[in-house]
């Protein structure tokens, strides 16, 4: 098993977060992982984008341009990695601030709400954690127990009496993830 994802929104989205928790998640698992972010000079507003590779074997390199999986969390994104998902691969986007909605028929689309969802719960930080609970429930490459673990390792430890919530966000994502295109 090898899974090649781009996770892609605004800078304070928690792309980079989210990427990480899975890397060190995977890490956890004892898989092989790599985790290559990218931003620009304005780390908070600006576009960011992290790929994440998990996989039971060794990881070749980490620069790929095609992708199993895309999280998208702003229309721009979408307009830049829609076309790297592989044809039968997965794309997740949240509708919020979305003007174009994804076109591919050769993908499996999904959609989450999960900015509205964080706000509904009155946590707009955990937002990055119910998207990861959307991609886990499709596609879990990593145990729930790992993604604790990983957690624990990715938040500062003034900020692990956070992590139940965080948890709490991953349930409702999972259950949150609606199907617009299936193949």
């Amino acid at each position: 098993m090898t899974e090649e994802i781009i996770i892609a929104g605004f800078g304070g989205q928690g792309v980079l977060s989210m990427g990480k928790i899975l890397a060190y998640s995977g890490v956890m698992e004892d898989k092989e992982v790599s985790w290559m972010p990218s931003y620009g000079p304005e780390q908070r507003g600006g576009t960011s984008n992290v790929t994440v590779i998990i996989s039971d074997e060794r990881i070749c390199s980490p620069i790929i341009s095609k992708y199993d999986t895309a999280i998208v969390l702003n229309q721009q994104s979408l307009d830049k990695f829609e076309n790297t998902v592989k044809p039968g691969g997965l794309l997740i986007y949240d509708p919020n601030g979305i003007t174009r909605e994804p076109t591919r028929k050769d993908v499996n689309i999904y959609k989450i709400a999960a900015t509205e969802k964080a706000q509904e719960m009155g946590i707009s930080k955990v937002f990055n954690m119910v998207v990861l609970g959307g991609f886990l429930k499709l596609k879990p490459i990593v145990g729930s127990e790992f993604i604790h673990k990983g957690l624990e390792k990715s938040l500062p430890a003034r900020h692990h009496n956070l992590i139940p919530q965080n948890e709490e966000a991953i349930e409702i994502g999972k259950g949150l993830i609606e199907a617009v295109h299936t193949l």
